[in-house]
């Protein structure tokens, strides 16, 4: 049976070919989400591909009938956390062309300026915070599917949501920009 949008589809578990045909679905909202929580395509692109080949190794322990989604979210965030130990000890090195294209583009419409300030004032929030915003605002998790990703409490993540929220509305206050955060949940 196909799975629908939120990652809910049934199929045969324990299986490589059961659930390979379910994570196609979910490529796209991995890659959004990797791309918005790493801001580099190139980065975003391997965490996206080192996620599915340790689903597609341990699909035999997905239970079946729960949801791939939030599990592949979950595999995502278990990755990128052993990364960030892992790089714990290496410079942050930026690539000149890259800070370069972003010092000397000018902003042509007033949507993308809108929107650049909403990236930094995203990309300002502690790891923590940024997640859950990621996860529930633009990926659409449920509370309860945001905190099984995270594996924290629900009251955890409802408590970053609210101190994400208001710094960001904080932050576009203060530079000038929309002072409403337009997420609904």
């Amino acid at each position: 049976m196909a799975a629908d949008r939120r990652g809910c589809g049934d199929w045969i578990g324990g299986t490589v070919d059961g659930i390979a045909g379910e994570l196609e679905l979910h490529m796209t909202s991995l890659r959004r989400y990797a791309r918005a929580m790493l801001r580099n395509r190139n980065d975003a692109d391997d965490l996206v591909q080192d996620t599915l080949v340790r689903a597609l190794a341990q699909a035999e322990k997905f239970a079946s009938g729960t949801n791939l989604r939030a599990w592949l979210f979950t595999i995502m965030h278990n990755l990128h956390v052993n990364r960030l130990r892992q790089n714990a000890s290496r410079p942050n090195m930026v690539a000149v062309e890259d800070a370069e294209a972003k010092l000397v583009e000018p902003a042509r419409q007033e949507a993308r300026v809108e929107l650049r300030e909403m990236s930094r004032a995203v990309d300002s929030l502690p790891e923590d915070q940024r997640q859950v915003l990621l996860l529930v605002a633009l990926e659409g998790l449920k509370y309860d599917e945001a905190a099984g990703v995270l594996g924290v409490p629900i009251g955890t993540v409802m408590s970053r949501l609210s101190r994400a929220r208001e710094a960001v509305r904080k932050a576009l206050a203060a530079g000038g920009g929309p002072a409403v955060l337009r997420v609904v949940r």
